[in-house]
């Protein structure tokens, strides 16, 4: 599920942007760019520095909105950046130590970012950085949870659960990962099934199960397999890794060649058990020892919200 946006980053509802990752742009330098490409389309509507009103609301410290954020204080513009969790966006929840994979870019006022690859910490750090440098103010723990036009389409009222404001224009730079998609099976409510991994440690001499064929299942699988005395398989829907990096791919196959991770391709799990899963493959279902779940299928698009304020968003089908 995609939002429809025009060329300069603007839905369906004139005055209401999306930059990032929401928009299918996941990759940090993209994110960057488009973050800062769609706040140069905000600083040019209209109604700027009417009274009483801010000129834009920026929602979400990822990539795209710590990029739209510099390039609102850059412009002297009239802001408020909110963020329901933490700086850095979905970044911020990936593993600990992971390769951020990511491109030269520039950040208004800062100048370019060198990184070509780095990992999440030192991403982080340099953004936290350029938080004190520069003075950006972001409002943490602040979830929107409506927007609604007013004066006739010229402006929103932003509301979350601490505060409103009454705003020229609204940027949208929130992530997909916010609801991570389940399985639907029975025994998912259990304690020991989680949607991401932060830390491989603590799965040390335990038998896990990662679910998913993406690069944040294959990390997860190759992480904890590399920790001593675990016990790791991975189970994918389809018959190959096809999504994921090559570089992923080729740490993944040589584990499974090396006996230290097991792989079922074609392969769903049907039950997860308090010492156990069940996996059925090519029509048949097995019993494995398990201690821990990891599901990495993904998130789901905020789509009840976006259409609740009225965003267009079209389904695009695909392979994998």
């Amino acid at each position: 599920d995609i939002p429809t946006v025009d060329p300069d980053f603007q839905t369906n509802i004139p005055g209401i942007y999306i930059a990032g990752e929401l928009g299918g742009m996941g990759l940090i330098g993209n994110a960057i760019e488009q973050g800062r490409q769609a706040l140069e389309s905000i600083s040019k509507l209209d109604g700027l520095g009417k009274e009483g009103q801010l000129d834009v609301v920026i929602v979400g410290a990822g990539p795209a909105g710590i990029a739209s954020s510099l390039g609102a204080m850059e412009k002297k513009l009239r802001f408020v950046t909110v963020e329901q969790d933490s700086l850095g966006g979905t970044v911020a929840h990936f593993p600990r130590g992971k390769l951020v994979m990511t491109r030269p870019a520039m950040l208004p006022i800062v100048g370019k970012m060198k990184f070509t690859e780095t990992r999440k910490e030192k991403l982080l750090e340099y953004w936290q950085d350029v938080e004190q440098k520069t003075g950006l103010t972001v409002n943490y723990n602040e979830r929107v949870t409506a927007i609604t036009p007013v004066d006739g389409g010229k402006a929103f009222d932003v509301v979350t659960q601490n505060s409103s404001y009454k705003t020229r224009a609204v940027l949208l730079c929130i992530g997909r990962r916010g609801t991570p998609r389940q399985l639907g099976v029975p025994g998912e409510e259990m304690s020991k099934v989680v949607y991401r991994l932060i830390d491989p440690e603590q799965y040390r001499g335990q038998h896990v199960l990662v679910v998913g064929g993406g690069d944040s299942a294959l990390e997860a699988a190759h992480t904890i397999a590399e920790e001593p005395g675990t016990t790791v398989t991975i189970s994918y829907r389809s018959e190959a890794f096809s999504r994921a990096k090559p570089k992923n791919r080729d740490k993944v196959e040589a584990l499974v060649a090396a006996g230290q991770l097991r792989a079922f391709m074609s392969s769903n799990v049907k039950e997860i058990r308090d010492d156990a899963v069940v996996l059925e493959a090519n029509g048949k279902a097995g019993t494995l020892q398990n201690d821990a779940v990891i599901v990495c299928a993904g998130g789901i698009l905020p789509t009840g919200f976006l259409k609740e304020v009225g965003i267009e968003v079209e389904t695009k089908y695909g392979s994998a």
